[in-house]
């Protein structure tokens, strides 16, 4: 009897979910029964009644056919091996990437935010971008002398179970694809050590001589967060073509954003042996910092050149020709590799190490193109081992990672084990806990807060809380800038530009 409401459930759950994705315009009519019998085929199943739909959306559907062979122990349950189960449901009702690419850039003809619109909405809808992970995550702003800060706490990527850790452990190693950017994962079918993407498409494109792959992040981490990844599996390099290509990019897709991690270790991002960019439809907190001062360079006239008022290092470029205004931040670049303030703690290099670089950020306003060039260095001391201009010891109970790409325009990723941590700060705050049940780590700054607490109610707390987050990260940023924002910092920076001319 129960078998028989599995099987009436599951053949229920295969047609609403084809009809789902015939109404989603995702497959035609006509494709039906192949796709039908390509799941059956994957939940093992020789037969099939026809049971009517239900009111479940694609992803609940989705998950009545993975729960399905979970029980039938089709895949173990583990969480990888759902995540290849899912995909490769998903796969089925998502086009081809030649398909995709045709429609994109038949689209991208008409308008240029509808071709970008199509694919964004394409991946969500076939769970490449995992939206319900996504709204796991904590995500609020908090107000800063430097504007309102993003703060989030990411809690979207699943954590593996025992299971999982086991099964790595006798996985063979293989060197297919490279690495998690590489193209050659579109339609990969995953395994415990690396993640599913039969569901993933990319889009190609020419970027200056060469092919960039445009997709879009599983877990985004904020509106149509993009990668544009090379198609060459080679290590990330700040210079002109960096410059070039950003630029060419923005030409491509004028109502994005794109920037690149910087190219050492302790200033980028996770990913540094695949040259990739990131970008997206969202206006960061330092895209609206104002400007502290205006110079002019001889060799480049007609070029504005601003220092923002940014906890980090930032020289703003404006202009309307972006040749002009990449050759004007390669002289930039080049000079600062070079460049060296010891009354700042500022070395060029130490022992051979070069220690100068930049995160460049390009995007179009009115009718110019604007590059931000936030100044980077990743030495470090005895005093500072995880880096000189990198968060501090006093504030890595809230972030010890590296502050990459995002976090410099003003958007905190903050790990998950935050979540649980915080609410035993809260407790404490609120009298229900002792001060010895708050991690050790968070134990300084809990009495700090306490200080600050005159109301008990848990809004309130929770409130004084995301504002105390909020400093932390305004602090961490701080610590990152190579010229700070005192008088000594503004007076070592007005000394680069000089040294410019």
């Amino acid at each position: 009897m129960k078998g028989d409401r599995m099987n009436a459930s599951v053949d229920q759950a295969i047609t609403s979910f084809i009809k789902l994705a015939k109404e989603s315009q995702l497959i035609e009519a006509i494709d039906e029964f192949y796709i039908r019998n390509r799941l059956l085929a994957l939940l093992e199943r020789i037969n099939y009644e026809d049971h009517g739909s239900n009111d479940g959306s694609l992803l609940e559907n989705m998950d009545v056919m993975v729960n399905y062979a979970v029980e039938q122990s089709i895949i173990d349950g583990t969480q990888s091996e759902r995540e290849q189960m899912e995909a490769a449901i998903m796969d089925l009702i998502t086009p081809l990437p030649s398909q995709v690419n045709a429609k994109f850039w038949a689209l991208y003809q008409e308008d240029k935010a509808k071709a970008t619109d199509y694919f964004y909405h394409l991946s969500q809808t076939n769970d490449y971008i995992k939206t319900r992970n996504i709204a796991k995550n904590i995500e609020f702003k908090t107000p800063s002398k430097y504007g309102a800060l993003d703060i989030t706490i990411n809690l979207s990527k699943p954590e593996k179970d025992p299971r999982e850790i086991a099964k790595e452990r006798q996985q063979v190693q293989t060197n297919y694809p490279l690495c998690a950017l590489c193209m050659e994962n579109e339609g990969y079918q995953g395994h415990v050590k690396h993640a599913a993407r039969q569901n993933h498409r990319m889009i190609r494109m020419a970027v200056g001589e060469e092919v960039y792959g445009f997709q879009y992040s599983p877990y985004v981490y904020f509106n149509e967060h993009s990668i544009f990844l090379n198609a060459v599996h080679k290590p990330m390099s700040i210079s002109r073509k960096t410059f070039n290509n950003l630029l060419n990019i923005i030409e491509i897709f004028p109502h994005y954003f794109v920037g690149s991690n910087a190219d050492l270790p302790i200033t980028g991002g996770s990913i540094l042996a695949h040259d990739h960019y990131q970008g997206g439809r969202y206006e960061f907190a330092m895209a609206r910092a104002e400007k502290l001062s205006e110079f002019h360079l001889k060799a480049f006239p007609g070029l504005i050149i601003e220092h923002l008022n940014w906890p980090m290092s930032v020289l703003r470029l404006r202009h309307s020709d972006k040749d002009y205004l990449a050759e004007a931040a390669e002289l930039i670049l080049k000079h600062w590799r070079g460049y060296s303030d010891e009354s700042l703690g500022i070395y060029a290099n130490t022992e051979g190490d070069i220690h100068n670089t930049i995160t460049p950020i390009a995007r179009f306003k009115g009718q110019e193109y604007e590059l931000d060039l936030v100044l980077r260095n990743n030495r470090t001391s005895s005093e500072f081992p995880d880096g000189i201009f990198h968060p501090h010891p006093d504030v890595q109970h809230i972030k010890k990672e590296n502050i990459g790409l995002i976090e410099v325009m003003g958007l905190a990723i903050l790990p998950p084990r935050l979540l649980t941590e915080l609410e035993a700060v809260q407790s404490f705050l609120m009298g229900r806990k002792e001060i010895d049940e708050v991690a050790a780590i968070h134990q300084e700054w809990a009495l700090e807060l306490k200080e600050q607490v005159s109301d008990q109610e848990e809004q309130a707390i929770t409130q004084v809380i995301k504002q105390a987050l909020g400093q932390k990260f305004e602090r961490i940023l701080e610590d990152a800038g190579v010229f700070k924002l005192d008088s000594a910092g503004i007076a070592g920076i007005h000394r680069f530009i000089k040294s410019l001319q």
